[in-house]
This record gives structure tokens, sequence and C-alpha cells, in this order.
């Protein structure tokens, strides 16, 4: 079971074929009739309904984990004894991703799979795993069963993986100013449809961003707040409602555009493979009225890539020479560039593993302090936010549900959906309580 469904299964055909073409491989004769039932069969046991799922359903109309569930299908097509499962729920949303660890638990437990489970997040091993092995360098550096390891970690490395895992919360001596920077009043998206009523993607969404502030915005797939970001960037039109940058319209406003940039989420996709590092963190010098030398550009370019831990001998390589920590890296210094009031960070940290993560969130912290910078920081992990923002707004079917300080919804959330997410979320405490939970009970 790969990490990315949408690229292990062919888009040209249905799921029915795939999942077919998987059961004849140990099975050549296999009449057509029987074919067809044991591909229904096989779906049934991944929870897809055949009525609601048809095997002619191609794989570009279901959900990330609808096409997990797909390739999961495939993998039990031929009755394995194994499974393994690489980083099988890094690019889902949390409640997805507890559905599909719920779903290989209970394929355990009914069938007798045995599961290696290949991951970077310690918090969602020790939830589902027996027995843990902690590799560096090619190495087994520690391993031991899951009840007992957290309490005897030797190794360094293993110790740093847990403290990664454990999400603290963000510091609350962050000093917030009273200068809004940025105002969303009354924003409403529409998507029309045809023969349908029209997708309010976002709808009637208020909400300010003062100077110094980290702001959370946290829902799962689909529930709007990308395209909320894509309106708040400028690059889609809204249909109803206002955004004011520093107190004026932005939507339009060149000018205003130094005021806000923005950290993706795959930071080798939003770079060119062609360029050099000091092209790429340049690039953002266009937005600018009076044009910079090509002196003063190194010079600023040199200054930020210092600011994100990066160093002169980094000028003049290209991106495919670095890891994806020092991608995002990159991806800050271009956003810092024009020493922007806002930046917007846009699942900016779900593609990194834990370690880099962290240090990614102590990184955009520390340039809080350092430049009174705001960050508005999507997301579909709470536990993640928290680590980062000291406010939040979570957001379900392009509506604001539930607001207020980190700590507070965090500790005691009022909406049931904003507490579905902060149970979804992976917890390396929690988990590692419900183990030593079921060990005592089976020691009674």
């Amino acid at each position: 079971i790969f990490q990315e469904p949408m690229t292990a299964l062919n888009p040209l055909e249905t799921i029915g074929t795939q999942i077919m073409e998987a059961i004849k491989l140990t099975n050549p004769k296999i009449r057509y009739k029987d074919l067809l039932k044991k591909a229904e069969l096989i779906l049934e046991r991944v929870e897809m309904d055949k009525n609601r799922f048809p095997l002619n359903t191609y794989p570009h109309k279901l959900s990330g984990g609808q096409r997990q569930r797909v390739v999961i299908a495939i993998a039990l097509s031929q009755n394995p004894k194994l499974l393994i499962a690489d980083e099988p729920t890094t690019a889902l949303d949390v409640t997805t991703q507890a559905k599909i660890m719920k779903l290989l638990m209970k394929l355990v437990k009914d069938y007798g799979i045995g599961i290696i489970l290949v991951s970077h997040d310690l918090a969602v091993v020790a939830d589902l795993a027996d027995h843990i092995v902690i590799m560096r360098k090619g190495k087994v550096v520690e391993q031991g069963d899951t009840k007992t390891f957290f309490k005897s970690m030797k190794h360094s490395y293993s110790k740093q993986l847990f403290d990664a895992a454990k999400h603290k919360l963000y510091e609350k001596n962050i000093t917030v100013g009273s200068e809004v920077l940025l105002e969303v009043l009354n924003l409403t998206k529409e998507y029309n449809l045809a023969n349908k009523k029209p997708l309010k993607a976002v709808n009637n969404v208020s909400f300010t961003l003062n100077r110094g502030e980290n702001l959370g915005l946290v829902g799962e797939s689909g529930c709007g707040k990308s395209t909320l970001a894509r309106c708040i960037l400028g690059l889609e039109k809204f249909s109803k409602g206002k955004i004011h940058i520093a107190g004026r319209p932005f939507y339009g406003q060149k000018e205003l555009r130094r005021c806000i940039n923005v950290v993706f989420q795959d930071p080798f996709g939003s770079f060119n493979p062609r360029h050099t590092v000091e092209r790429l963190v340049a690039e953002p010098f266009y937005v600018l009225k009076k044009p910079l030398t090509t002196f003063e550009k190194r010079v600023k370019v040199l200054r930020m890539l210092k600011l994100v831990g990066l160093g002169d001998g980094d000028l003049k390589k290209y991106p495919h020479e670095f890891s994806g920590g020092q991608r995002q890296r990159i991806a800050i210094a271009r956003a810092l560039i024009t020493e922007p009031d806002i930046i917007l960070l846009d699942e900016s940290t779900s593609a990194l593993d834990v370690i880099i993560r962290t240090q990614i969130l102590d990184l955009l912290r520390d340039l809080t302090k350092k430049l009174g910078i705001s960050y508005l920081f999507i997301s579909h992990d709470l536990t993640t936010v928290k680590n980062i923002t000291n406010r939040v707004l979570v957001m379900k079917d392009g509506v604001i549900v539930e607001e207020g300080l980190t700590a507070e919804i965090y500790k005691n959330p009022k909406h049931h959906y904003t507490k579905s997410l902060i149970e979804a979320s992976p917890d390396i405490t929690r988990a590692i309580k419900s183990k030593e939970e079921n060990n005592n009970e089976n020691t009674l």
C-alpha cells in the first residue's frame, strides 16, 4: 500500500478493472461472473458499498480516503498473509487517516493479516503497532514491544522522534499587536454547477489577523480552506464580501501584494527545477515599484538564506540538490524576501517528516519574534496547528464553526466537529496510555 493512492491507481481504468486484474494474477482461469462477485466482496471488505461505489467508477471520482481503500482492496485481492503499508495515510487529512488506520486494524483482527507499517510519525505507529523498529541511515538502532518501548528508549534518535511527535502547545508570551493587518468580511465564494444550485465553497466567512499574531485555519479536505486562501491571495475572485490588507481593499492592488506572501505544501512543485536558489528566492522582487540592482538582490537573498539556516554556498544550487526540509526553508526565504507583513502557509509542513516539521515550526516561531510577521497557518491537523498558532478557526463545509484561543479550543472544544478533529489527530501520549491500559487489562 503506497503513500499516494492517485499515483498507485491507473486513472484510465475503472476501480473494478484494476481489482479484477489483481485477482487474475493468482487465479487466471476464474470465470468473469465469479470475478465480478469476488471484486465486489473485496470492496466490501474495505467498507466500500457496491451500490454507492460500483465497479465502473473511475479513481478521479473518489476522495483521497476512498482511493486508498481501493489500493488496499487491490492488495487484499490475492489473500496475502502480509501487507506492507508505506506511509499509507501521510497524504490524507486526519479524519480520513483515522478511518484508514481503523480499517487496517480491523483487517488484522478479522483476517489475521500481518502489517508492516512504514512511517515517520511515532504517534501513528504507537496507535497501531505491536512492535516498533527504529531505523536510521539504513540500520536498526532500537526495537521493542510497543507497550514498554517508550519507557525504555535508549537511543538518542528514538528520543528525538518521540519529542517531535509530542506537539507542545505554542508559547503564550508572544505579544500580539492591536493593528489589524488582514480583515476578511462576509466572504463568499460560489461555483456554478450545471443544472444544480451554486456550490458555496466559502460561505459568509469573517475574521481578522493582527500584527504578530499566528492564526490557524483548520478543517478536513474539501471544507473550503484552500479556496479561502486563494481568494485572500487574489488568485480567485470571490462572489461576495471584502478583503482588506492594512485597512485597504486588496484585490487588484499590486502595490499591496508586497504585504502578503505564501508558502505552499510541496516546495519542489512550486519551484522551477531549472532555476538556481538565487533566482528562485529573488522572484518576488517584480512586485516592487523600484527595481533593485543585481548586487542589491544578491545581498537581500543572502540575508534571507542566512535567516532560514542556509548559507552562501547554496546560492548556485538547484532544487533537486536539497532535502524536503531544506527546500521548504528556501520557500520560506522566498516568502520573506519582500519583507511582507503576512505569510500564508498552506499545509506547508504536512509533506515533511516529524523531525523536519518540528525544525520548520521552530524556525517560523523564531521569525515571528525577530520580524514581527503574522502567519495564517492552514492545515487539516489540529495537533500541528497548536504548535505554531495562538488563535484558531475551525472550518466545515465553507463555514467557520468555532474560533478562539488555540489552547482553550484544544482543551475544551465546543463544536462536535472540532472534537472529532482532535480525537482523529495522532496523539502519542494518548496512544501510549491506551496501550498501557490494554496491557494492564490483559495482565489482570
